[in-house]
């Protein structure tokens, strides 16, 4: 006969949980984020919790804004969380990474890539989601397969873009490609159409926010007959979510992104993607696989860490090993990244299938 695991009657192990559910943050991201992470803490009460202990998820709303990430983590410390989880956005997360540092708090970001989380190497972040130069250099092979080198990209200023602009540069210039930036702020979506046609390029990505400048740019791209040939790409993966089709339609289809999934789910990740389909009433993205995956390292982690840890004794990222969603999670330390690195998830360029905008099409595998 099968025994329910040990519970003890302890406190809950608190982990403060950050993701963006107002605006102007990405809220459908940030719901999936959560999603995820809500189903893997429930599954983990089940199964007995950490130690004998339920997990509990203090979730705080960053709006998309550093500051008030960082006055979140203050607020989370004071509680006495045992670490911090999630976030999406790269900007954000690099603040609440600093202040996690700062404070001596492990920190499992989520979903932000950009390379530099922290300034100067921290034993107390840990990523789930690759680094941007490992999958924004996953899309530059795909373009260069296809053919593409002559690149424009529409941008905002923000450290984000502009890394990942370097990184397209850095893979497409020894090829003989060409990057030419357009800034989004300084012209009309009509004149960015202009602009395409006079340098010629065979491609456009979407490096800007969404649902605006972007969505205002693939109309615009879409209706101009001269430029019926150009692909439009979003290596960032504004299309992955059903808002980008509800506001587009045909026309947010064959755009090609990246999403961090394996060609096909095994069974842990099939069962999980079944459970979050009835949780959302819809198809989860890879960033709810990212939600729940965080939530299933964070809880190993704490079983081998302790959840009342003292600051002196850093988090023991390397002794982490545990199934997720789309494989085996380990961290390692990875050269030019100064946080712990899952190594890697699976890397794939998709687009949604012109025949049915709620099917994907993958196009490339990293």
């Amino acid at each position: 006969m099968n025994e329910a695991p040990s519970r003890s009657d302890g406190p809950s192990v608190r982990i403060g949980f950050l993701a963006p559910l107002s605006s102007p943050g990405w809220t459908e991201a940030g719901r999936h984020l959560l999603a995820g992470a809500e189903l893997a803490a429930r599954e983990i009460n089940d199964a007995g919790g950490v130690a004998g202990r339920p997990v509990e998820l203090l979730v705080r709303d960053t709006a998309a804004d550093p500051h008030t990430a960082t006055a979140a983590v203050d607020e989370l410390a004071r509680l006495g969380v045992a670490a911090l989880a999630g976030e999406y956005h790269s900007v954000v997360a690099r603040a609440a990474a600093a202040r996690a540092d700062a404070l001596q708090l492990p920190f499992l970001c989520s979903s932000a890539v950009l390379d530099a989380l922290t300034e100067q190497p921290t034993p107390w972040v840990a990523r789930i989601a690759p680094a941007q130069s490992h999958g924004w250099r996953t899309y530059a092979g795909f373009l260069l397969g296809a053919g593409h080198t002559r690149i424009a990209v529409a941008t905002q200023p923000s450290v984000y873009w502009a890394s990942g602009t370097g990184i397209l540069r850095d893979c497409l210039t020894p090829h003989g490609g060409t990057v030419v930036e357009l800034d989004t702020g300084a012209h009309t979506p009509a004149e960015l159409c202009d602009q395409l046609v006079a340098h010629r390029v065979t491609a456009l990505l979407l490096l800007a926010g969404h649902p605006e400048p972007a969505v205002s740019v693939v109309r615009a791209v879409r209706r101009d007959p001269r430029l019926a040939g150009l692909l439009l790409g979003a290596p960032a993966g504004q299309p992955e979510f059903a808002e980008w089709g509800a506001l587009l339609g045909t026309e947010g289809s064959g755009i090609p992104f990246l999403r961090y999934l394996p060609e096909r789910l095994g069974p842990l990740g099939a069962r999980v993607d079944t459970a979050l389909r009835g949780q959302l009433a819809e198809a989860p993205s890879f960033v709810a696989f990212e939600g729940y995956d965080t939530i299933v390292a964070l809880a190993e982690l704490l079983r081998a860490y302790g959840a009342e840890h003292g600051a002196d004794q850093a988090a023991p990222w390397e002794r982490v090993t545990v199934d997720g969603t789309r494989g085996r999670i380990r961290f390692s330390r990875t050269p030019g990244i100064g946080v712990w690195q899952w190594t890697w998830p699976p890397v794939q360029v998709v687009d949604r299938d012109p025949a049915g905008a709620d099917r994907f099409r993958v196009l490339h595998v990293g």
